[in-house]
């Protein structure tokens, strides 16, 4: 099942994870052993999350670096349906 308009992971861990808690995104991106701006343009949704950052993000969150990866999936996915205009693409005759 699709999801309606599915949100950025960086909105996600600041709502889910941050907020909450009362954690700032400095003590996270120290934590995760990255730099405050690149940690900060995830949270905005100006970054995706690499394989990399779903390394980290698993190891200090939790959830598995399949999943963060796969949430990033889905929000690039949802948006692209939104833009890409397929009504010229045909499909291929493959196999016997």
């Amino acid at each position: 099942m699709t999801m309606y308009n599915p949100p950025h992971p960086g909105k996600f861990i600041k709502e889910v994870y941050l907020t909450p808690f009362n954690i700032s995104a400095r003590q996270a991106a120290d934590k995760l052993k990255v730099s405050p701006s690149t940690f900060s343009r995830l949270l905005k949704g100006e970054n995706s999350i690499s394989p990399e950052m779903a390394l980290r993000l698993a190891k200090a969150l939790g959830r598995t670096p399949e999943s963060w990866l796969a949430m990033q999936d889905t929000y690039n996915l949802w948006h692209a349906k939104k833009r890409i205009d397929l009504n010229g693409v045909e499909r291929l005759q493959v196999g016997a």
